[in-house]
């Protein structure tokens, strides 16, 4: 069915699937801030902590994920994310940056939102790694305005779930059993206020949305000295 439905109806279903995963998986999803809003042009760039961190977006407002292309070979995952529409780039080709940024203008002129991980790589959560201006060139050469989102995985008591992670050498089959074998998760997901991109470039606006990530987060942009957090237990580091 989804292959003839309408665009409208994909994204229903890829919003209510997302949400269900979650549901399947215990996995608590707490949003905050303004998501993007149906039908108008947007780019979202989270932090990167795990794969589930495409469906925790996609429950909220369906989104098509740039990802490398060996993701598709994934399995049951993979899958998925093809018929969700993802745009698979080739890491490896220098040049493919061209055909992503053409696929990135008619998926924003069918009113799409288009997400990227601009950190390239993920972490466990207790981090910000340096955000790579390069992914934000299909931004800036379409003028889409740009959603920083933090993303936080946490225990029911407010601290950090590092088994939600997919780091290091594990396999998507390891990442998986670290998640089934977690009793109930909470995902936290905070949406940023836009970043504009007309009259910046791409360093600019790569600086903005991290800024914006890491102040969610409570945690030191790259190359910055860590600030001291108050609040209540719980609350993201």
């Amino acid at each position: 069915m989804f292959p003839r439905s309408s665009r409208e109806r994909r994204r229903e279903i890829i919003s209510w699937w997302s949400g269900k995963l979650l549901r399947v998986l215990a996995i608590e999803l707490v949003v905050e801030g303004s998501a993007p809003t149906e039908n108008i042009p947007m780019m979202v760039a989270p932090n990167h902590v795990s794969w589930l961190d495409t469906f925790a977006i996609s429950s909220v407002r369906p989104t098509r994920f740039i990802a490398k292309s060996e993701i598709r070979d994934w399995p049951i995952a993979g899958w998925v994310a093809q018929k969700a529409g993802t745009l698979f780039i080739r890491r490896a080709k220098r040049h493919d940056t061209a055909r992503i940024n053409e696929l990135v203008h008619a998926a924003l002129a069918e009113g799409d939102c288009v997400g990227f991980f601009p950190e390239g790589t993920t972490s466990e959560g207790d981090k910000l790694l340096k955000f790579h201006s390069s992914l934000f060139e299909p931004a800036v050469a379409n003028a889409a305005p740009v959603q920083p989102v933090a993303i936080r995985y946490e225990h029911l008591d407010g601290t950090l779930c590092r088994a939600m992670s997919f780091v290091g050498d594990l396999s998507f089959q390891q990442s998986l059993g670290l998640v089934i074998r977690q009793k109930r998760t909470v995902a936290r997901v905070q949406f940023a206020t836009p970043v504009d991109p007309r009259g910046l470039n791409r360093r600019e606006v790569a600086r903005i949305a991290h800024e914006r990530v890491a102040s969610l987060l409570g945690l030191p942009a790259a190359g910055m000295a860590p600030t001291p957090q108050s609040g209540p237990p719980g609350a993201p580091l």
